[in-house]
């Protein structure tokens, strides 16, 4: 939800001080620039950090011999491997 609040208000900041520069303000410049960047770096964060995902969301995955720990939970993690897509996941080891 908080990042959902972020992703609007940011928007909306990077709209209003893009509409402010183009009629005339030349301070509305930072708006725009840090609005613009702040939406896109919500909007890249989704995409790029996913939760680790259950084997089961699909069938084809192998489980492979690579493990680490992951160091935001501490927990230790198993790497899963789908040679039709090349994707690579993570689930919590047994």
């Amino acid at each position: 939800m908080l990042r959902n609040l972020l992703l609007i208000v940011a928007l909306a900041v990077g709209a209003l001080g893009l509409g402010a520069r183009l009629a005339g303000h030349r301070d509305a410049t930072p708006f725009a620039i840090w609005g613009c960047m702040i939406a896109a770096a919500v909007l890249v964060e989704r995409w790029r950090y996913n939760k680790a995902r259950s084997a089961t969301d699909g069938d084809g995955w192998q489980k492979t011999e690579e493990r680490f720990v992951d160091p935001e939970s501490g927990q230790t993690m198993q790497v899963l491997y789908n040679p039709r897509s090349g994707e690579r996941r993570y689930e919590a080891a047994d």
